[in-house]
């Protein structure tokens, strides 16, 4: 698996683009929005289904229902590739 930390500093443009340059629609990914720990497991696991204006989409889900918005996003690993 390959991880990518989105910086703290970056804004929802670099984010996304950092986030394409990451990982393609069909990838399988986890999104964490803090450093993985023991007491903090990974927060979303699924498909990216889109690459969204202000979030990725996993799943076809909605934000706040499995996708998630750039702001919230601390790493992204990929997991496995269409």
């Amino acid at each position: 698996m390959t991880d990518i930390t989105i910086p703290p500093d970056a804004d929802e443009d670099q984010a996304r683009r950092l986030i394409e340059d990451h990982v393609e629609i069909g990838d399988v990914v986890e999104i964490r929005s803090e450093e993985r720990t023991e007491d903090h497991p990974v927060d979303v696991t699924g498909e990216v289904t889109g690459i969204e204006p202000g979030y990725v989409e996993i799943d076809g889900r909605p934000v706040g229902e499995g996708s998630v918005r750039y702001d919230q996003i601390h790493t992204v690993g990929k997991i496995e590739s269409e």
